[in-house]
């Protein structure tokens, strides 16, 4: 694999951003990531945690908002923020609507045209980019974690479960906890993968919950005065399905706070604890 195009660097809580962009063999599409590293890298190369945005979010959006370098620079953790979606490929429809298309692969690897061709964001999470990280970058990409928010929380919690064997610890910020039945989730699935709803099963949290025999211990925070609470996150879905078959949920209604960013940088630190306490070596 060759090595992505540095775009811009700084330093930051004395450890470095950068922004790359490269082009995506799984997506055949310009794909962009930033890398946040800690300050000291002499030692075994850092734990990764990956990052998954959501709707209409880029790889920036994560790390100018979210205050998380600090944390992760005492934590001796890199962080991975990948953009949401391929770029620049002009598809029918890519642009029309806010929550669809540009800027909302949803983490699925798409089956219908036009979004079969680029649209495989789960390839792109899963394989691909471990693979550019693990051969260019000084970062352990056998102790991961992964995390997001909205559309990325669904991604990561939906990952984690996909494959139990590559990541260390999962935890989401207000996650769209079964996007078989929410709107959101339905417009995008139901493009995306067609019109059958039983293939949409696979990208579910909570469907693939039902079936799993085992899952990492999940944090999940959750805001009660987000406006996408009851139509779109559906977290009572999550809690029932994880009551029902056992599965570890530590999910934390937090009174007052909505679904920005505020929120996310009001809570990132424990949720970097959380990772750290899984990725850290024994």
């Amino acid at each position: 694999m060759s090595k992505p195009e540095l775009k811009s660097q700084c330093k930051v809580a004395g450890g470095t951003l950068s922004f790359y962009k490269h082009h995506s063999v799984t997506c055949n599409a310009e794909m962009g990531f930033s890398l946040f590293l800690p300050p000291d890298l002499s030692g075994d190369p850092p734990p990764l945690l990956y990052w998954l945005s959501g709707l209409t979010c880029t790889e920036e959006n994560f790390m100018a908002k979210a205050g998380a370098q600090k944390e992760a620079a005492r934590l001796g953790m890199a962080i991975v923020a990948p953009d949401t979606s391929p770029r620049g490929l002009k598809l029918p429809g890519e642009h029309d609507s806010w929550d669809f298309g540009s800027g909302a692969g949803f983490y699925v690897n798409a089956t219908q045209k036009p979004w079969a061709d680029h649209y495989r964001c789960y390839d792109y999470i899963t394989d691909e980019l471990p693979g550019i990280l693990g051969e260019h970058f000084p970062v352990d990409v056998t102790r991961a974690g992964i995390s997001g928010h909205s559309m990325g929380g669904h991604g990561a919690l939906m990952i984690a479960l996909r494959n139990p064997d590559a990541y260390r610890s999962v935890s989401a910020f207000a996650p769209i906890c079964a996007p078989s039945l929410c709107p959101w989730g339905e417009k995008a699935f139901g493009n995306y993968l067609g019109s059958d709803a039983k293939t949409w099963a696979a990208y579910d949290t909570c469907a693939l919950l039902e079936s799993a025999s085992a899952c990492l211990p999940m944090l999940v925070d959750q805001g009660l005065d987000d406006p996408f609470l009851l139509e779109q996150l559906k977290p009572e879905q999550l809690i029932k399905v994880c009551a029902e078959k056992g599965h570890k949920l530590n999910l934390r209604m937090q009174p007052g706070y909505d679904h920005s960013y505020y929120f996310i940088a009001s809570f990132i630190d424990d949720h970097l604890a959380h990772h750290h306490k899984y990725l850290r070596r024994n």
